[in-house]
């Protein structure tokens, strides 16, 4: 049996089936991303490798094993997991959404490849700019990407971490939600709680094993990110605001810079209680269209893709998918 090493990354020019790894460009509690070249075409892609890092360890010969016997459960559970959502993130066609290129299965783990777009970290461009992002540039941002979680929540999907660090922008400020690691697949239009939990961004129900969390939950971190773009400051953690609430609503501290409907939409989406909230992407994105903000007539209608969430949801989603190894299939 091959000794155990620590969880380092994979090594510059490691291939995984026809990409090339680069470099490592990121790394999380579940998972290390690469840059990566497609060796057949030369474009650049993004691979996202599980890696759990408190359940496996990568052994000499790069294949993956548990930790111990007691976590050999926890990590197949989690793998299957994890390819099951990737195969249902691939089916989310959208110009707003980060594209999947394909999903393989080798070395006892999965890697996520997903087309790198070239850009700007939304979370890095509001503390460069000191926040105060005008109404124009937010819905700009915004109603794209809440167009793209209509079709999230439209395949009874959430994503559950959404925050600054996860929109990516494009040029021309053209917004891409990326980390769709931590999507779930609701079931009968409910999940369970036990979430990605991210500090200000995570409202009261995402903290709490079995809470109640669905679309909205998604919401109250739509409204906690415009809020931080206004305010340059991550907004007070909710487990804080439901012990005592020192976030004074944006309409009264914000009213003299913003229209009053921009800021009444986000207070809105941030209530502390689920049902008080709108209760999916589909009315928070009606409402923030439905404002008169004193724009060009044309502006509302040009921050929208063409793509609207309502279009065709059977089509074949084009993942390609590596071939499972023996071993790995029996697990699976």
């Amino acid at each position: 049996m091959a000794a155990p090493i620590t969880r380092d990354n994979l090594e510059p020019g490691t291939f995984i089936d026809c990409y090339r790894i680069v470099r490592t460009i990121g790394k999380g509690g579940f998972s290390l991303i690469y840059l990566a070249k497609d060796d057949e075409t030369g474009d650049e892609a993004v691979i996202k490798e599980f890696m759990p890092k408190k359940i496996a360890q990568r052994m000499e010969n790069k294949w993956l094993e548990p930790v111990d016997e007691n976590s050999r459960v926890s990590l197949i559970r989690s793998l299957r997991l994890f390819f099951q959502e990737a195969k249902a993130m691939a089916a989310l066609r959208h110009p707003n959404i980060v594209a999947v290129r394909g999903l393989y299965l080798a070395n006892g783990t999965g890697y996520l490849v997903m087309q790198h777009e070239r850009g700007r970290n939304l979370a890095q461009f509001v503390h460069e700019r000191g926040g105060a992002l005008s109404t124009t540039l937010l819905l700009r941002i915004f109603l794209p990407l809440l167009d793209a979680l209509m079709l999230i929540h439209a395949r009874s999907m959430l994503h559950l971490d959404i925050k600054p660090g996860n929109i990516h922008l494009r040029h021309g400020h053209d917004p891409l939600l990326l980390d769709l690691g931590a999507v779930q697949v609701m079931s009968s239009g409910r999940s369970i709680g036990g979430q990605v939990i991210t500090a200000g961004y995570s409202p009261p129900e995402q903290y709490t094993s079995g809470g109640n969390i669905g679309p909205w939950t998604d919401v109250y971190a739509v409204g906690a990110s415009m809020r931080s773009c206004i305010e340059a400051k991550t907004p007070q953690p909710s487990p804080e605001r439901v012990e005592q609430d020192n976030m004074v609503p944006l309409a009264e501290v914000m009213k003299d810079r913003y229209p009053a409907p921009l800021l009444e939409a986000v207070d809105w989406s941030m209530e502390l209680e689920p049902e008080k909230r709108p209760q999916d992407a589909g009315e928070f994105l009606t409402v923030l269209q439905g404002q008169d903000y004193a724009l060009p007539k044309s502006t509302l209608r040009d921050l929208l893709p063409s793509f609207q969430a309502g279009g065709d949801l059977n089509a074949s989603t084009g993942l390609r998918i590596g071939t499972p190894s023996s071993a790995l299939t029996q697990d699976l």
